[in-house]
């Protein structure tokens, strides 16, 4: 079902449950869909793996997973080598590596009939775009976070009629290392796994 969205805020906490590790939250209340909980990194963690999943109220459970060397060291899951699911249905995925503007640069998605187009802003802010149809105009949600350390939280905002979703797949990205999407970032990504390498390779 379509719904017109009123703008939500999520808050950034931590949690340690009994006998796993620590992971990072976003998580607030959206007057349509309830209460939305975005957790990263899920546990139980895994060797070379780590994900990302937003889940409460009524939005499908979407995940998104990474696997590769080079996750041991990290708490995000990253676009490489990565699988996102919305319930049991897999979402595809592809983007350009070698643009060198952001909208060049954007994640393109296909959830069922849909497409969709993630675009950063900035390091911070992003949109999430579907595209319209025949028989929808479509939906922009814009997520932009504010704040530092403990009071960092993110502005949700949706222009036109959004599907449940379209707001689980905007606020499942909060926790997913999006660096690449903008060529700065995708550089800085670039020199961290060459520095990783280096190290391990000292170290053998």
């Amino acid at each position: 079902m379509h719904t017109t969205v009123v703008s939500f805020t999520l808050h950034r906490g931590k949690e340690r449950p009994k006998g796993e590790p620590e992971y990072h939250v976003w998580q607030g209340t959206s007057q349509e869909f309830g209460e939305i909980r975005v957790r990263y990194p899920v546990p139980p963690h895994m060797p070379q793996a780590r994900m990302a999943d937003v889940r409460g109220g009524f939005l499908p459970t979407a995940t998104f997973e990474s696997r590769g060397v080079h996750m041991d060291e990290l708490t995000k899951p990253t676009l490489n080598g990565a699988t996102l699911r919305v319930g049991d249905a897999v979402v595809y995925m592809k983007r350009n590596r070698w643009a060198v503007t952001n909208r060049g640069r954007a994640l393109h998605l296909k959830y069922l009939g849909d497409r969709y187009r993630l675009r950063a802003i900035n390091r911070k802010d992003y949109t999430l775009t579907r595209e319209p149809d025949a028989q929808d105009p479509g939906v922009v949600v814009i997520v932009k976070q504010s704040g530092i350390g403990r009071r960092r939280q993110l502005s949700v905002s949706v222009q036109g009629r959004a599907l449940p979703a379209d707001i689980a797949l905007a606020t499942l990205f909060a926790g997913v290392d999006r660096s690449v999407l903008t060529r700065r970032g995708a550089v800085r990504a670039g020199l961290a796994r060459v520095f990783h390498v280096a190290a391990e390779s000292a170290a053998t």
